[in-house]
């Protein structure tokens, strides 16, 4: 089963969609149905949390949305702080170790930094939701 680590951007995207087609919803739609694993950490969660909020999403959604993450994701515990190459924005730090230290199969993103930085990790694959539903569906067919 393929193990993801989602960014914030894909996050917010999936919450402010309009489109039940959007890549961003269905890649949060198949996690509820139990397609793939989502990797998650108290500083990843803290950060979806806060942009959440300051995009202005409701409150009571917020709080439904983090239950949901710690209830039903595999929260990783942080053992592995060394880095090959650092990304340029502090704020990919809790992604790059969330993804490592979880052993992802992928780290989804549409961060131009975060996916330059990627190519460093061989551990995983570093690509936008498009790409990870295609991965996806790959490993459901049968």
């Amino acid at each position: 089963m393929l193990r993801a680590v989602l960014d914030t951007n894909v996050v917010l995207a999936a919450g402010r969609s309009v489109h039940p087609q959007s890549p961003n919803v269905e890649v949060i739609t198949r996690w509820t149905s139990g397609e793939f694993i989502w990797l998650v950490s108290d500083d990843v969660v803290t950060e979806y949390a806060e942009k959440l909020l300051k995009k202005g999403i409701d409150c009571l959604k917020v709080e439904r949305f983090v239950a949901d993450l710690l209830q039903y994701g595999e929260e990783v515990p942080i053992r592995f702080y060394h880095f090959q190459h650092y990304p340029i924005d502090a704020d990919d730090v809790a992604f790059l170790l969330l993804a490592l230290n979880g052993a992802a199969s992928h780290l989804v993103t549409y961060d131009e930094h975060l996916k330059d930085v990627g190519v460093f990790y061989p551990e995983f694959i570093t690509c936008e939701p498009v790409a990870f539903l295609s991965d996806l569906r790959a490993t459901l067919t049968p």
